[in-house]
């Protein structure tokens, strides 16, 4: 009889939480270009591991980064995306 192996996925922590010197500010885009996906959603807690009170502040944050500019709102704004013009 074979026994298998339980698979125990790892446990996640707020990077906030856990670096308390990691600024988390809407200057910072390449920190939060980490909680955004490529099309530009913000990736949920429950798979980035943030705490309540810092996925809020992210939110926040992200959202003031896309009103200044300094990240896109969709892909289809990045530079790197090119449409098909015909």
């Amino acid at each position: 009889m074979a026994f298998r192996k339980r698979f125990t996925p790892r446990r996640k922590f707020c990077r906030f939480c856990a670096d308390k010197e990691m600024p988390l500010d809407y200057k910072r885009f390449d920190i939060l270009r980490d909680f955004i996906t490529e099309r530009g959603k913000i990736i949920p807690r429950r798979i980035t591991g943030t705490c309540a009170k810092h996925q809020r502040r992210l939110t926040v944050e992200i959202k003031r980064a896309r009103q200044m500019a300094l990240i896109y709102y969709t892909a289809t704004h990045a530079v790197s995306v090119q449409k098909k013009t015909i």
